[in-house]
C-alpha cells in the first residue's frame, strides 16, 4: 500500500508489479443527513468493493470511515456487531432471503437479532410491508414471490430495521426494465418519507441521475468527479465521465439558472429588456423553459428569487443546452 502511494501507481501498474488488484485507491466523500448519494461506474470500477467498508463487510487497508461522528475503523467485534444491526441496515442486489422464513419473519430478522419480543417485530414488519406494498404477502414465502416483489421484501427489511443509513447495492440490477422502473418510483418515494441516509450504488447513470441527489463517478478504484447530476451533465470533468453522460436526455435536469447569462451582459449588445418579457425561475428544467419558448420569438428572463439575481435566455441557448455534450457536436 505503500509504495502504491508513495509511486502513484496505477491499477493496472499494480497488476502488473505485484499480480494484485486495487479496489479502492484514496477515495474520499462525505454524504449529507437525508441524501441520496449514488455512486456509480463500469463493472470492476470499484463501486460496491467502497460501499463495503461503510459498514466494514470489508476492511480497507488505511484510511477513516466515519458514520454519523463514530469512527467505524476504531469498533471491536461486538460494537461492530451492533452498528450493523441499529445503525447501518443493507439491500442487497440478489435480495437475501430466507427461504424457509416467511416474508414477514424475513423482514423481522433484524428486529429478532436485537432482542425484541415476535409482537414488536412483527408489527413493525406488517408496517414496513405496508409501505412497500406487500402487506397481504407477509405469510407468504420467497419463492412465491416476483422478482420485483422479493426485492421490494428487501426494502422492507431494510426499513423495518429503521437504521439511520441505508446502503443499497445495485438493488433493481437484475429486475425487468418496467419494474426497475416503478421501484425506483417507490424508492424515490419512500426515501421522500424517510429521510433515511442512502449509499445508492449503481451502473446505470440513467438511474443515478433519476434516484441521485448528488453522485460520484468511479474508474479503477479512485472517485474521477462528484456533484448533481446537473453538474456532472453539465460540466464533465474528463473524457469518461464524458462518454457516460453523452447520451442521457438533458431536457429534465439542466435548470434555467445554468443556461443563463447575466441581464447587464444581455442588454450591453441586445438593448434594454421589453417590460412584458417572459419570465421563468431560476429552478426551472429545461423542458418547461422549452415549453414557455414557444410563446415567444424573443428572449426570456429568468428571476432567482432566493439569490436575488436575474438572467436571461435566448433560444440560442436554449439549443445549445438541449445538444450540450452529444456525440453529434
Amino acid at each position: 500500500m505503500v509504495a502504491i502511494q508513495k509511486d502513484g501507481l496505477s491499477k493496472a501498474d499494480v497488476l502488473e508489479q505485484f499480480n494484485c488488484v486495487v479496489g479502492v485507491a484514496d477515495a474520499s466523500f462525505k454524504v449529507k443527513r437525508g441524501e441520496i448519494f449514488c455512486i456509480m461506474g463500469l463493472s470492476g470500477s470499484g463501486k460496491s468493493t467502497l460501499v463495503r467498508h461503510v459498514n466494514r463487510l470489508l476492511t480497507p487497508t488505511s484510511g477513516q470511515v466515519n458514520v454519523s461522528g463514530v469512527d467505524i475503523m476504531s469498533l471491536g467485534e461486538q460494537e461492530l456487531l451492533k452498528v450493523r444491526n441499529e445503525k447501518i441496515a443493507m439491500v442487497f442486489q440478489n435480495f437475501g432471503l430466507l427461504p424457509h422464513r416467511s416474508v414477514r419473519d424475513n423482514v423481522a430478522m433484524p428486529l429478532e437479532v436485537r432482542g425484541l419480543s415476535q409482537n414488536a417485530r412483527w408489527k413493525a414488519a406488517e408496517e414496513a410491508l405496508k409501505l412497500v406494498e406487500l402487506g397481504e404477502w407477509k405469510d407468504k414465502f420467497a419463492h412465491e414471490l416476483s422478482g420485483g416483489m422479493q426485492q421490494r421484501v428487501g426494502l422492507a427489511r431494510a426499513i423495518a430495521a429503521d437504521a439511520d443509513v441505508l446502503l443499497m447495492d445495485e438493488p433493481f440490477s437484475a429486475l425487468d426494465p418496467l419494474i426497475r422502473r416503478q421501484l425506483q418510483d417507490e424508492f424515490m418515494k419512500l426515501a421522500g418519507r424517510m429521510h433515511k441516509t442512502t449509499l445508492f450504488i449503481t451502473h446505470d447513470l440513467e438511474e443515478a441521475v433519476r434516484i441521485g441527489d448528488r453522485i460520484a463517478i468511479m474508474k479503477d478504484g479512485a472517485i474521477v468527479q462528484t456533484g448533481t447530476p446537473e453538474e456532472i451533465i453539465m460540466n464533465p470533468a474528463d473524457d469518461y465521465v464524458m462518454d457516460f453522460v453523452a447520451g442521457i436526455s438533458r431536457i429534465n435536469l439542466i435548470r434555467a439558472h445554468s443556461l443563463a447569462k447575466p441581464r447587464s451582459e444581455y442588454e450591453k449588445t441586445h438593448g434594454k429588456l421589453p417590460n412584458d418579457i417572459l419570465t421563468v425561475s431560476g429552478n426551472d428544467t429545461l423542458r418547461q423553459i422549452i415549453i414557455k419558448s414557444t410563446e415567444t420569438d424573443g428572449a426570456i428572463l429568468v428571476c432567482d428569487e432566493g439569490l436575488g439575481t436575474e438572467g436571461v435566455i435566448t433560444k440560442n441557448d436554449i439549443l445549445n443546452g438541449v445538444i450540450m455534450g452529444t456525440e453529434d457536436q
